[in-house]
């Protein structure tokens, strides 16, 4: 495979990822005009915000082995088509209960996304050039979440919530064409000792939860992306309530946080990565382990920032997020490191259906339980009885606002999990490479 053809496949998998979180996030950009008309509660928003990850998360599974045994630019251009068109389906739901089916639709498309991207791009680059291409394909999540906060928000603002699904939904055709472009490389032929297509005997599940370094991450997925999808959920209807923002300027300020002050991250992620490794087996993982740290008091401080301050709020916000994101080019580097090329994909899809269905399908309807609870201890403490979604509304800002704050002290256990991590990678690494050299074509 040549430079020109890996760089252009590269591309065109940020321009997929880009869309795959574009189309995932709408929800929580205009999940307040929905609230609104069908009188919903924030549970019930969290769970349509988490959809498509309930499906996700079981579908995966058989996506990551299709992914290592078929070809890859095919089943992603299958997907990038199924999600776009329940995207745009969305924007002519009359119900609850029909976002929720459409949502289910969208997530059995996105499935094929990481699994069989992830596989080709340790087919494309080298390891020790990995975890740099993994930040250029993951610039894809803010800069598509980025989009969505500002597009979204602004045909939402214009022409109604319904229509800022049927623009979603169209860029996905351009993708098709360009994903069934790229040239499918040869499995594992980029690797320092070349084993092809071979796999180790038994149970590629098996092996793949054997290892130590794996199930630390696994767990590491589960909690990163519960606070990070609770945020992406909820940051909006945060900014409207607690700081009194109209959606498109809430989807403005959220655009910045995610698409431009969190791109240092992916990006110092990736190089840091890819430096710290070359210096010592563990080095990226504690990279991520400092970095998740440092999170911790830019979010604590930016919830504290007072109503109206939306400055503070910003950039204290957008920092926090900057270092969360140094979490996604090293982890992912990290699980095809472990693994034998031919399994990478069931490896991500294995971490994916964890990850969702232990973290990021919770995020969302956690946040959004506790944001009711703190809602309805609000009016009572104020003398109100009256639960209806009328009498809470004024209570909501302070409610969600208590919520919010699980997510810092989730990241405290995150921390800890990838100083496990760290701990055992080495000898994972030397395992996988030992059994690479004896299997070496």
């Amino acid at each position: 495979m040549n430079r020109k053809s890996a760089w252009y496949a590269l591309g065109v998998l940020f321009l997929i990822n880009a869309l795959n979180f574009f189309d995932r996030q709408i929800i929580g950009v205009v999940g307040e005009p929905i609230r609104r008309e069908f009188g919903l509660s924030d549970t019930a928003l969290g769970v349509l915000n988490v959809a498509f990850t309930l499906i996700y998360a079981f579908v995966g599974l058989p996506f990551g082995k299709l992914a290592d045994r078929f070809a890859r630019r095919k089943l992603l251009a299958g997907g990038v088509f199924v999600w776009s068109i329940f995207t745009a389906a969305s924007g002519l739901a009359n119900s609850f209960w029909q976002i929720f089916l459409l949502r289910l639709g969208v997530g059995i498309g996105e499935a094929s996304c990481a699994p069989a991207a992830n596989s080709l791009i340790g087919d494309y680059f080298p390891p020790e050039k990995r975890a740099r291409a993994t930040s250029i394909f993951m610039l894809g999540l803010p800069v598509g979440l980025a989009l969505s906060f500002a597009v979204s928000g602004a045909v939402a603002r214009n022409y109604g919530w319904r229509a800022a699904f049927f623009v979603a939904g169209l860029p996905g055709l351009l993708c098709v064409v360009l994903a069934l472009l790229m040239r499918e490389p040869l499995r594992g032929t980029v690797e320092k000792i070349n084993v092809g297509a071979k796999t180790r005997e038994g149970s590629t599940f098996k092996h793949i939860l054997a290892t130590p370094t794996m199930r630390w991450l696994i767990l590491s997925g589960a909690l990163h992306n519960f606070n990070l999808y609770a945020l992406s959920a909820f940051i909006t209807p945060y900014l409207m309530r607690f700081h009194g923002l109209d959606i498109r300027n809430a989807g403005f300020v959220s655009m910045i946080i995610y698409g431009l002050l969190s791109l240092p991250g992916l990006f110092g992620g990736g190089a840091l990565g890819d430096w710290a490794n070359k210096r010592r087996a563990d080095g990226a993982l504690l990279v991520v382990t400092f970095a998740i740290l440092l999170s911790i008091p830019f979010f604590f401080f930016a919830l504290g920032a007072e109503a109206g301050n939306v400055t503070k709020f910003l950039l204290l916000m957008g920092v926090s997020v900057a270092f969360m994101y140094f979490y996604y080019p090293i982890t992912y580097a990290t699980i095809a490191n472990v693994t034998e090329p031919a399994s990478r994909g069931t490896a991500m899809a294995v971490y994916f259906m964890a990850m969702y269905l232990l973290g990021a399908s919770f995020g969302p309807y956690v946040i959004g339980a506790i944001s009711d609870h703190f809602t309805q201890n609000a009016a009572v403490a104020s003398g109100i009885n009256d639960f209806s979604a009328a009498a809470l509304e004024p209570f909501r800002a302070a409610g969600l606002r208590s919520a919010m704050y699980l997510v810092p002290i989730l990241s405290v256990i995150l921390t800890l999990v990838m100083f496990a991590a760290s701990r055992t990678v080495k000898k994972d690494v030397e395992k996988i490479q030992d059994w690479m050299k004896g299997n070496s074509n």
